[in-house]
């Protein structure tokens, strides 16, 4: 079994990604992207046996900023980027269910040596669907569902799919006058970002909702993987939504809608126009997400209104230094004047990071 650690740079990333179906998330040029907003140091690990091809990337980070008393030594920890990164696996290796877990076997150790303490990973709901049943239930936690539409139905299906409340809407916007298109982000960055933070802002979204200018016109950069979608209504835009296009999955990313147009829904109209938007391209799955922190709420509510298909969302976790893992969780607990048992017992990972 041979383990690499790939840096972006690699010309063997690309090579790798040609051979097996992915998402945007596993993009070198996403994960770089999201190592400058997060300030981390993009890598992959990259670990082969025989035919047999395990590939993930991650985001690199140095655990001595989250604390005021100087480390011993350098520790790292790892991380998805934002979205649905998960793990890749070639088809060899699903044919070989044991593999997987060797490889994860390979990579703790590999990750031990890097001096990496934890390791947290959000799971692709689609290309790692069965990975529940694979993976120790204690590493691998089901947090709840997300909802796709199969566009490779016909368009018949794809709209007897939709709930009535939703059909209503749809119809109402379409006589109303409303146009839904694409459009090129580049052109409407700065109307699309105004859009999304008012909507962030009337929704009371933590920070990690929040974008910079900077990340927005690095995420245009990504060309023909990256749709912005906008609805106009009166010749005012009324709302908008980013959707990417990787190996036939589109994904909703973000959106937002103006306060004054949120009794119209426009956004039911979008999101009903990227569906069959995506089906024309010659697309297999519109993947909407699931609710915030993957809950049943309002927004998973919304998205559930488009199709009856449903995928768990997965994280997997891996402790690769308890000695270490355990000091970095004490010492958070003395910080926060805590018992470290209330950080050793929460479901928060890692614990230290709390």
């Amino acid at each position: 079994m041979n383990t690499q650690i790939l840096e972006v740079q690699s010309p063997t990333w690309i090579e790798i990604l040609q051979l097996i179906r992915h998402d945007i998330y596993h993009l070198p040029e996403y994960v770089i992207l999201e190592s400058q907003r997060t300030n981390s140091h993009p890598e992959a690990i990259l670990i082969i046996d025989g035919e047999k091809i395990f590939f993930l990337p991650y985001l690199l980070r140095r655990c001595h900023e989250l604390f005021d008393t100087q480390l011993e030594s350098e520790i790292f920890d790892v991380t998805s980027p934002y979205g649905y990164p998960g793990i890749l696996l070639n088809q060899a290796a699903r044919n070989s269910p044991e593999f997987l877990n060797h490889a994860i076997a390979s990579m703790k150790s590999t990750f031990r040596d890097k001096k990496v303490c934890s390791a947290f990973f959000r799971l692709h709901p689609i290309l790692n669907k069965d990975f529940d049943q694979l993976l120790d239930s204690n590493s691998c936690r089901v947090h709840g569902e997300t909802v796709s539409v199969n566009v490779e139905i016909t368009n018949a299906e794809i709209w007897q799919q939709t709930r009535n409340d939703h059909r209503t809407k749809i119809n109402w916007c379409k006589r109303a006058g409303m146009i839904a298109k694409m459009v090129s982000f580049q052109e409407y960055i700065d109307e699309f970002i105004e859009i999304y933070e008012e909507t962030m802002n009337r929704v009371g979204a933590s920070n990690s909702y929040y974008f910079d200018y900077n990340y927005f016109l690095k995420l245009a950069s990504l060309a023909d993987k990256i749709h912005l979608c906008v609805v106009e209504w009166e010749g005012q835009i009324t709302c908008a939504g980013l959707f990417t296009e990787c190996c036939g999955i589109v994904q909703f990313h973000l959106s937002g809608t103006r306060n004054k147009f949120l009794k119209q829904a426009p956004s039911k109209l979008m999101l009903d126009y990227v569906r069959y938007w995506a089906k024309e391209r010659g697309n297999k799955l519109f993947h909407l997400g699931g609710g915030v922190g993957s809950a049943k709420d309002s927004l998973y509510e919304f998205k559930a209104g488009f199709s009856k298909i449903r995928h768990n969302f997965m994280t997997f976790s891996l402790i690769t230094n308890e000695e270490i893992y355990d000091d970095l969780v004490k010492l958070r607990a003395k910080s926060l004047n805590l018992d470290p048992s209330q950080l050793f017992n929460s479901t928060f990972f890692p614990a230290y990071r709390f």
